[in-house]
This record gives C-alpha cells, structure tokens and sequence, in this order.
C-alpha cells in the first residue's frame, strides 16, 4: 500500500460551509484514492465550546479549539479552511499566511476591495498554496462547458447571462445579524446578494468567458429598517435585497446578470446561457447533471436544443463516480475541489480560483456597487 501524505486540516467555523468542506475532506480518499496526499481533519474551532466539540464528534476532527489564533499557532496544522463570517476572512487569511499555512478559504474573498488586496499581498508574500471556494465551477456540466468554449466551437461569443435567485428574506419581520442571519448585516458581510450570490456568477463567468471590463449596475432594499438580533434595536438594512448589472467583456461580449431574495418561488435557481456565433450552451443548477447545447451546424431538420446527460465516465470528473446515468450533487463539486487542491500540491500547480484570481471577481463586485450608487458606467481595474 502506498503511503499517502498527510494534511493536516484546522476548520475555523462549524456551519453549514463547515459540513460542506468537512464532506469533502471525508469523502475525497474513497473516489480520488490515487492522490498522494490526504486530508486529517485535526482540528475545528468555533467560539462556542459545545458547538465545537459536537461538530468535531459529527464529523471527526481530532480536537477542538475556541481561538482561531491558537488553532494557527499549532504545529500540527498544515492548512486553514476559513468557513468565518466574512468580517473574519482578511485577519484569519493573513495571521495563517504569515504562520507559513496553506489556505482555503470560503467565497467571497472579503467584504471589501482592500481588504481582498491585503489577503492578496500576504499570499504573495508567504507564497502559500491558497484557493477559494467556488465551488460550481468544479460541477461537471459546468467544467464541461468550459471545455467546449475553450475548444472553439462556440466560435465568437456574444452574450452571457446569468441569475441566481433566491427567496428567503421576503419577510418585513425576519431580523438581521447575528448568528444564523449575518449575511443581512453589511458590517459582517460587506454586500447582500452581490457577494452571496452574484460573486458565483461573476466567478463563473470570468473562468468561462474572460474577464469584465465596465458595469452599469443597480441595486435595491427592498425593506429599509429591521431589528437587529445583537443590539435588540431597529436599524437600517445596508446589504442590496436584489443587483442587476449590464458588462462588457473584454472579448467584446455583453453580460447581464440578475440577483434577488425576493424572487417568490426560488430557492437557489442559478443559471447560465451563452450565445455564441456558431452554437449556445446553457445551463441550470436545478438539473445540474445536464448541459445543453445548441450547434447551428446541425441539419434543419434536426436542429434545436440537445441536452447532455454528464455522467458518462469520459466527461470532467465523472469516471471516479457511478456508472453512465447516474447523476452526482451538489456536495461533489467540494470533494472535486478538495481533490484539486491536492492534486496541486503533488505537481506544484494552482488551484483555481486561487486568491489572485478572485480578487478579481471581487474586482466586478466594487464596479458593481460603485455604479449602483453613482448610476454611471464603472471601470472594473478602475474600482
């Protein structure tokens, strides 16, 4: 038996991004048993003793801190998976690069453009291994998509459009901040719907079609004032309910991108189309195991849309899963990611998107709210 590598895995945040990551460290040695190196879950913090313990009982860390310092100070961890609030990234990012740790760290990359550009720096400067999970890319249909752009068939791409909806804050009631709703509170998370949600689109759109040039974004709250769970006080809502934002590429194609949490009826609808000169594909979340794809070289009297059925063991990823016909979830695209990373590691490679490359996502997302509050085109490498 070959002996593998160990690396050693310090999980500061036990939520639901925690049990994602946790799943994929698990699971990644019984479908990627080739890889040299694999995961040890040594040790999981979170600020509340009992939350930890009963995460670590769950999912088989070793041992459990309460102090995300000390967690970075210990020798037996190799690398820091950062599941925080996104107030906490940059500090988090930062002490773990200077401690020598690699870093994995949770979307999107901060709350801000300087504090991303501060992570930046400290990566370059440590010159860590790093990555950030953004996970649809590791989806098959999805890296299938990019291959059939790279590929050319596409030929010459016009459009990109995509959304990501959502429901679940069409409540005037529904309080913010604190644990559990932290994403309603600006000063925790930095934006609403655009950092949440749309940094997916925009992560996914920059790897499949390049990068954005200018924006023309707006952006709206739909209720003004909520109580806040920490203070017990009504204060006023300063995430965006909802972003919608026009681009141009830098290939010369035109984006429009769409986000919402009161769009009644939807739960996580993600999905994307690409129009191109010589064919479209196009897909969605809620069928993720389909791509489809339209070929204007088609006959006339078969042309029309065909749907890609990607499970079969030729397709990105699918070999190391089930037979033809059966499909994956959503969980998988963490197990890819972390199989990724450490295949980087065995060959020195990056492990996209790394820090660098969602500073630029990050990038958009100032562009983003630059325009929205000013109502004029943005610069995104002006932002």
């Amino acid at each position: 038996m070959t002996t593998k590598k160990a690396l050693r895995i310090g999980l500061i945040g036990c939520g639901f991004m925690g049990r994602t990551h946790s799943n994929g460290y698990l699971r990644v040695k019984n479908f990627f048993p080739e890889l040299a190196y694999q995961p040890v879950l040594k040790a999981v913090c979170s600020r509340t003793e009992s939350k930890a313990r009963a995460f670590a009982e769950q999912w088989g860390y070793e041992s459990v801190e309460t102090d995300w310092k000390a967690l970075i100070a210990r020798d037996d961890i190799d690398a820091v998976d950062i599941c925080t609030p996104n107030d906490k990234h940059a500090e988090i990012a930062i002490a773990a690069a200077a401690a020598g740790k690699m870093i994995l760290c949770e979307k999107p990359l901060a709350r801000t453009l300087r504090e991303s550009a501060d992570m930046v720096a400290a990566i370059e400067k440590a010159k860590v291994p790093n990555t950030v999970w953004y996970n649809y890319r590791r989806l098959p249909a999805v890296t299938l998509a990019k291959q059939i752009i790279d590929s050319g068939k596409l030929g010459r791409i016009f459009h990109y459009r995509a959304n990501f909806l959502q429901d679940w804050t069409i409540n005037a009631n529904l309080p913010q901040g604190g644990e559990g709703l932290w994403r309603m509170d600006a000063d925790v998370a930095g934006s609403g719907v655009l950092g949440d949600l749309l940094s997916h689109c925009i992560d996914t759109a920059l790897w499949l079609n390049g990068s954005i040039s200018t924006v023309s974004a707006m952006t709206e709250t739909f209720v003004k004032e909520r109580m806040h769970q920490l203070t017990g006080k009504v204060e006023k809502v300063n995430i965006d309910d909802a972003c919608t934002f026009m681009c141009r590429f830098s290939n010369g194609s035109l984006g429009l991108f769409e986000s919402t949490r009161y769009a009644r009826g939807h739960k996580a609808l993600y999905t994307f189309e690409i129009n191109g000169e010589h064919a479209s594909i196009r897909w969605d979340l809620h069928d993720l195991n389909r791509l489809e794809f339209f070929d204007n070289a088609d006959a006339s009297t078969l042309k029309g849309w065909r749907s890609i059925h990607v499970t079969d063991g030729d397709q990105p990823y699918m070999d190391k899963w089930w037979v033809p016909g059966l499909g994956i979830g959503y969980e998988h695209s963490f197990v890819h990611q972390v199989a990724d990373f450490l295949k980087s590691l065995e060959d020195g490679s990056s492990c996209s998107p790394t820090f660098l490359e969602a500073f630029e996502t990050q990038k958009v997302c100032q562009a983003v709210l630059d325009s929205a509050a000013t109502g004029i085109w943005k610069d995104t490498h002006a932002a």
